[in-house]
């Protein structure tokens, strides 16, 4: 059996045959690094999200919810939970202190919105680097290993026309040489195929948390209430110059 192996195809095969060879070998460990990398940032960021997201909601002012979450200086682009919250707020300071200019333009819940749905969108296009680089690898590795097996193919019926032998010694080692190159490229392709359906999975699935927290922060910022499927009793909201009627002279906690 190792005669016709795959160190078998590499001392006995052409240029070409090494070269797909090469690409296959290439195609495979870049798929096993997209896929181990991608799979550590979901479970790190499905624990985060977990953990933190009844952490946040629990504590009495957003201050100490925003320390709940990590270092804003050091973990806002590794915790997206904490990105969502700096953004909320950053938003609606920002909509209070520029309100003069902006009243009667956009409100304070657009606004909101925005600086929440552009840190979304940021988190999601990091979610999905890379995802790309499987879903390649698993469409074209199956055809890379399918021209191997033409190439192997051919060799064969080259040595049958040289020889004019049909025997099974004689054509063994190119038909083999082929059967290799399909079952190489299809070993290459199902782990990333795998890993593509399995990773896109877990990132709608903390897409979904990730929306859920976000929707919970612009109902915090626009009312000063949680969402009634939050987790812990409300934020407390402190009104300045004793007037809570105006969402403007609301300052966040």
């Amino acid at each position: 059996m190792q005669h016709y192996g795959l160190a078998n195809v590499w001392e006995t095969g052409d240029l070409v045959t090494r070269f797909i060879l090469s690409v296959l070998v290439v195609m495979s460990v870049m798929s096993w690094t997209v896929i181990i990398m991608k799979l550590l940032q979901v479970l790190r960021i499905r624990r985060i999200t977990r953990q933190s997201d009844t952490r946040f909601w629990s504590a009495d002012r957003f201050d100490d919810g925003l320390r709940s979450l990590g270092d804003p200086e050091a973990d806002a682009h590794d915790n997206p939970l904490l990105a969502l919250a700096l953004a909320g707020h950053e938003a609606a300071t920002h909509h209070r202190q520029t309100q003069q200019h902006l009243h009667d333009r956009i409100d304070v819940s657009d606004w909101i919105t925005r600086g929440l749905q552009d840190t979304m969108d940021d988190t999601v296009a990091r979610l999905q680097s890379g995802l790309a680089i499987l879903a390649s690898i698993g469409s074209t590795a199956p055809f890379v290993g399918l021209f191997g097996t033409v190439w192997g193919i051919y060799h064969a019926l080259i040595v049958i026309g040289e020889t004019g032998q049909t025997s099974i010694d004689h054509v063994a080692g190119p038909v083999g040489e082929s059967l290799i190159m399909t079952a190489f490229g299809l070993f290459v392709a199902i782990p990333a195929v795998l890993g593509y359906n399995g990773l896109n999975r877990a990132n709608r699935a903390i897409v979904t948390r990730l929306k859920r927290f976000a929707h919970g922060l612009h109902a915090y910022f626009v009312t000063g209430a949680q969402l009634p499927s939050s987790a812990g009793p409300p934020m407390r909201v402190v009104p300045r110059n004793g007037d809570a009627s105006r969402d403007g002279d609301l300052e966040w906690q």
